[in-house]
């Protein structure tokens, strides 16, 4: 227990000071000029909670039900790649955090660890996360391994055609060590190259990643599995109505952790208007740029319903392997909790209208 890392800013720090900067700077980087990367959090520091008094606050629920699972708060953790770089124990242990915090994990395609060997280690539920790779094999092994290995569905990532280009990693001349690489797949060994190691990840996706998706590609997914699907990088509103039209089980609003198209707005910024054309036919969950439990209820206010955490639990990882995850799940749930007495909701199933429970010029117009 780090008595004295009290914050996810804390850890953060933490963090740096113990991974080399080449892996930092790839975990916390975005794309070009960072503009989003920076906006994803600013977003929420511009959203002000007005509270209600009196509602008592002898208990706040933070309990969810989504996609046919019991979330203790309304929290995923998100897909993040190349877990072994940040702590020997990866994506086992991060699994096993998020798991004993009675929540859910979207297991990364890029992970550094098998989605077998995480199934078998770990009693985590958990979604597969997954790009369609242009060998339509390669992707339908993918779908099998996760249907036969007990995932509870697809999450598929619609917003890398071509992986953005990020100039820390350049300037750093980022390169993977030989024993950490996405174990899902042996194809990834054959993209290396001695002479280039840095673009490894980025070679690999504008070798493998199918450039050429349309919406019937999400018919062709359906197809190929009776798991449920969630599409993952939803930012416009008519996007968000085919998705329903598509009949996909969720969406994830989602600008990759400011990581692809910089100059797009903040997820935050993005998910009312995503909200006013789904009506709630299908859950929303949304991502980047939380940083605190009060940002978790102002996503929910705003009519997600539920979050995904990145970032955070790579730099809990970090510093304190497992237990790091497990405590910067107690400090967003204790921070949940807190935000909600203080602001007058003691169930998140009885959330009023934005404009009643934030503050904001935007909201107020």
């Amino acid at each position: 227990m780090h008595k004295k890392l009290l914050n996810i800013r804390d850890f953060e720090t933490a963090a740096k000071k113990s991974l080399p900067k080449p892996i930092f700077d790839f975990f916390y980087g975005g794309a070009l000029d960072e503009i989003t990367l920076k906006r994803n959090e600013q977003a929420y520091s511009n959203l002000m909670l007005l509270p209600r008094a009196l509602r008592n606050a002898s208990h706040c629920n933070t309990h969810k039900k989504l996609l046919g699972f019991e979330l203790s708060m309304p929290v995923i953790a998100a897909p993040m790649g190349l877990q072994y770089l940040a702590h020997p124990s990866g994506e086992i242990g991060l699994s096993k955090a998020v798991a004993e915090a009675g929540l859910a994990n979207i297991l990364s395609t890029m992970s550094s660890e098998s989605l077998e060997i995480v199934a078998e280690k770990t009693n985590c539920p958990s979604w597969l996360q997954l790009y369609i790779f242009k060998d339509r094999a390669l992707t339908l092994d993918l779908i099998q391994r996760a249907e036969s290995h007990g995932y509870l569905g697809i999450v598929l990532t619609i917003d890398t055609p071509l992986m953005a280009k990020r100039e820390q990693d350049i300037r750093n001349e980022f390169c993977l060590p030989l024993h950490i690489y996405p174990k899902n797949f042996n194809l990834f060994t054959k993209t290396l190259s001695a002479k280039d190691q840095t673009s490894t990840l980025r070679t690999f996706a504008a070798t493998q990643f199918d450039r050429s998706l349309t919406w019937r590609d999400i018919d062709w997914l359906k197809s190929a599995t009776k798991l449920p699907i969630v599409l993952k990088g939803i930012s416009h509103p008519e996007d968000a109505m085919l998705a329903v039209e598509a009949n996909v089980e969720a969406i994830i609003v989602s600008n990759h952790g400011g990581r692809q198209l910089d100059g797009m707005p903040a997820s935050i910024e993005l998910l009312p208007e995503v909200v006013s054309v789904v009506k709630q036919r299908i859950p929303i969950l949304v991502d980047g740029g939380i940083r605190r439990g009060a940002d978790i209820l102002k996503a929910l206010i705003l009519g997600a319903d539920a979050v995904l955490i990145g970032r955070p639990l790579l730099w809990g990882l970090a510093t304190d392997g497992q237990q790091g995850v497990s405590q910067i799940l107690r400090i967003l749930q204790e921070e949940l909790v807190e935000a909600m007495a203080l602001t007058g909701i003691n169930n998140l199933s009885k959330i009023e209208h934005p404009g009643k429970m934030l503050y904001s010029p935007n909201l107020r117009n």
